[in-house]
């Protein structure tokens, strides 16, 4: 079977270290969810029970992807360096220009502190001031401590936090597509004109778009 007996950091042992960082907040957790359920309060068990089915979809990573990936990223900054490189070519974040490109950190994030995330706006200088934009959650961690809900603010799971959704992300798909698909049509608010959506940078919280 192509891929049997490959070497592999388990994914246990990441959700084991990510568990430790915060040992008491998830025991506090998983006591909170057998009162709710005791109690009848099924919608508050519920959220703490869908937090954890993600939290706990651990998978395992190639041994060799995960140890290249801590000492370029990590250990030796190779990006910021201008010295990563793919398939023998330097990648280099100056060379983007047709997209527009936001950042989302998390104030209380303990994962990826902040800045880590906004570094992506220093490195890819080839996209315009106007195509720019940088969010940092008040209050949040890497996993979304909070999320608004009201009757017209959704929130979205936006490369690990929850952030309010609709006002922000909307005007930013809207300021970076092209006016001739704005005027074509305005109820579609640029989604039919997006070819791709990705992520850049630091391991979680900056995307871009093409439009």
């Amino acid at each position: 079977m192509q891929g049997a007996f490959r070497k592999v950091y388990p994914g246990f042992v990441q959700l084991t270290a990510f568990v430790s960082m915060n040992l008491e907040r998830h025991i506090k957790q998983h006591m909170d969810l057998h009162n709710h359920l005791a109690k009848g309060e099924t919608e508050k068990a519920a959220t703490i029970k869908t937090f954890y089915d993600e939290y706990f979809a651990v998978m395992d990573c190639r041994r060799n992807s995960t140890s290249r990936t801590v000492r370029d990223v990590f250990q030796e900054h190779l990006l910021p360096q201008g010295k990563l490189t793919f398939r023998g070519r330097t990648v280099d974040p100056a060379a983007v220009r047709r997209m527009g490109l936001m950042t989302v950190e998390g104030e209380r994030d303990d994962i990826c502190s902040i800045g880590q995330t906004l570094a992506a706006q220093e490195l890819c200088t080839g996209v315009r001031a106007y195509r720019r934009v940088h969010h940092m959650q008040a209050g949040v961690g890497h996993y979304g401590g909070s999320a608004v809900r009201s009757g017209t603010t959704r929130s979205i799971r936006c490369c690990g936090i929850s952030c309010t959704s609709i006002p922000s992300r909307r005007n930013f798909l809207i300021s970076v597509i092209p006016e001739r698909a704005k005027h074509a049509n305005p109820e579609s608010h640029g989604r039919s004109h997006i070819t791709s959506i990705f992520r850049i940078g630091p391991p979680c919280g900056a995307f871009g778009m093409t439009a």
